[in-house]
């Protein structure tokens, strides 16, 4: 897992792939925080577009977080998750139809419209602790991951119900084809730590 111990406008995880053109795109990820203000949970920029795919929580209070495609953004409310513990999130937006949907800890969203006709296309750089403001840049401290985040997936598909369920309950499901945790390449900048993910003892 990664480990985000602090507040800072620098530290962040880039994460490696070679495609550069999406029409459809889950992205699956489990994280664990004490934060309830705004913070980014995943960020891919292009060169010609910053906010190409993210996936944003709001603060606890507003019990909202915030999907973006092809720089167009909308909030799903009623999103709920409890501090300190290990929250399983999934994202999906297609060109096609423009929808978007998210899946928390095994509750799905209504899908709603994003943005359709045109693909996510160019070189990606997705980043894991900060949101881009900038195509690979332009972090914003008050938007930065702490805590932990682990399991991370990408598909350049959308996931079927059954599929994103089985990622939820840690079954054995189709990894990711554009992202896979088991065979993840990535680069650390600043102060994250690459640890093995925490368990609770059974007695």
């Amino acid at each position: 897992m990664f480990t985000f111990p602090q507040e800072t406008n620098t530290a962040h995880v880039t994460l490696n792939t070679s495609m550069e053109d999406f029409s459809a795109v889950t992205v699956c990820l489990r994280y664990f925080t004490e934060l309830d203000r705004h913070h980014m949970l995943f960020s891919l920029a292009t060169p010609s577009t910053f906010n190409d795919f993210l996936i944003l929580k709001r603060q606890q209070s507003d019990r909202m977080m915030q999907l973006h495609a092809r720089n167009q953004g909308l909030v799903f409310a009623g999103q709920e998750y409890k501090l300190n513990t290990w929250n399983s999130l999934c994202a999906t937006w297609e060109s096609e139809s423009g929808l978007g949907q998210l899946w928390l800890n095994g509750q799905s969203s209504s899908r709603k419209f994003i943005s359709s006709g045109s693909n996510i296309a160019g070189r990606p750089i997705i980043t894991l602790g900060q949101e881009q403001d900038s195509y690979g840049g332009g972090f914003d401290i008050n938007l930065s991951f702490i805590g932990l985040i682990t399991d991370v997936h990408m598909w350049d598909y959308v996931l079927s119900p059954c599929e994103i369920r089985r990622y939820m309950d840690e079954l054995n499901f189709t990894p990711g084809n554009v992202l896979s945790w088991r065979a993840l390449h990535f680069q650390i900048t600043g102060r994250v730590l690459l640890e093995n993910k925490q368990n609770n003892c059974l007695n």
